[in-house]
């Protein structure tokens, strides 16, 4: 199995709920970790090409940087923007951006979302976990 890394950085604001309760509003530096794996490698020796990845990992973030996460979709639609929600939003986007690049050889394995040094929330989207 091999498996490549790729990771970006974004600035963004949150306001959780949690107990019904909603926390004062609060910026991190949102790190993003995304996992690809397979068991072959393509005609070039490659899993998937790195700056592939970063440029659609680049374009799913961009919504977000610099920005309140409450108040961009699929956010701003009442679901709580939690580091677990952003790292699935992250993950389904990626799937469907990067499936036709991947296949047959590669899938996105995990995303894992950091948003202060020690507190980070990983997604493994289902055919991932298969």
């Amino acid at each position: 199995m091999y498996e490549i890394r790729v990771e970006h950085t974004f600035s963004a604001a949150h306001a959780l709920t949690i107990g019904s309760a909603r926390e004062p509003l609060h910026g991190h530096d949102w790190r993003v970790r995304v996992t690809l794996a397979g068991p072959a490698l393509d005609d070039d020796a490659l899993l998937c090409d790195f700056h592939t990845v970063e440029d659609v990992l680049r374009q799913v973030c961009a919504p977000f940087n610099n920005q309140t996460l409450n108040d961009v979709p699929p956010f701003s639609e009442g679901a709580n923007p939690s580091a677990e929600r952003v790292a699935r939003h992250i993950a389904d986007e990626l799937v469907g951006r990067l499936s036709p690049s991947l296949a047959p050889h590669a899938r996105i394995a995990s995303v894992r979302v950091t948003e202060a040094p020690g507190c980070e929330a990983t997604y493994r989207p289902p055919e991932a976990r298969a």
